[in-house]
């Protein structure tokens, strides 16, 4: 992880409002990493996606943490680490905590719904295969070369729906044993949460809420000093992210 973009998303946390962070070569390691600098500094990973793009970029988004143990933490950490905005001067790296947030993005990228785009493909590749043979003039040797390329096809899918389903399974053990809490938001996609989460969809941080003015414990945008926490935001846990693609305009860190 560049000291750069570290730098960027320190300063954009500074604004207490939800921030994008992009990573280009969709490196899950480089936002896990980026994502537990952020937890110790009042905020919490919150959702991923990827970009249909040729580069496959992974854009994370991460949300300020109202919750009392957040601010504590968030002060404490700036208390010991005054230089953290350089992007070096940062808290070790615990490993369980590291851990714990790559399966949770690694499972949010190929979670359930991985699995069903991959059973709709191979839908898609039969019926393929099948206009295919008509098109070239539905003789038996059409229809034998369609069905080789069907049954490569399905090869290659059912060997990728094989590994995806078991790196599925050991990512939510992980989090399972960690205390995480399986749930399915409005679009019925499976997360898990951690202890004392919302469910997605009875909160959205974009229409309006409590984000306003600097992250708690962060540096201030001029001064560079720590700044006080939320002011009259509620104890409540952590606030989490409206489900599907991102409707509010969050500050992003190419």
């Amino acid at each position: 992880m560049s000291k750069r973009q570290m730098q960027k998303m320190l300063r954009l946390m500074a604004s207490g409002e939800p921030v994008e962070l992009t990573s280009p070569m969709a490196s899950v390691k480089k936002l896990a990493r980026l994502a537990f600098v952020a937890q110790q500094f009042g905020y919490e990973y919150a959702d991923v996606r990827q970009s249909s793009g040729r580069n496959g970029a992974l854009t994370m988004l991460i949300l300020p943490d109202p919750s009392p143990q957040a601010r504590a933490r968030a002060g404490q950490n700036w208390a010991q680490y005054p230089d953290a905005a350089d992007g070096v001067s940062l808290p070790p790296l615990v490993p369980d905590a590291f851990e714990l947030l790559k399966a949770r993005i690694n499972f949010d990228l190929t979670g359930k719904n991985a699995e069903k785009r991959m059973g709709y493909g191979a839908l898609g590749v039969t019926v393929g295969c099948v206009v295919l043979a008509f098109r070239f003039g539905g003789q038996s040797d059409d229809f034998v070369a369609a069905g080789v390329v069907w049954l490569l096809l399905m090869a290659v899918f059912g060997i990728g729906l094989v590994v995806t389903r078991k790196r599925n399974a050991k990512f939510a053990a992980r989090l399972q044993a960690a205390g995480f809490t399986p749930v399915q938001d409005e679009n019925g996609r499976l997360r898990y949460l951690p202890p004392g989460a919302q469910p997605p969809g009875q909160g959205n941080p974009f229409a309006g809420g409590p984000y306003g003015g600097a992250a708690p414990g962060g540096p201030g945008p001029a001064t560079g000093t720590p700044q006080p926490a939320y002011g009259q935001q509620p104890p409540g846990p952590y606030a989490q992210p409206a489900p599907g693609p991102y409707p509010g305009q969050p500050a992003q860190a190419p």
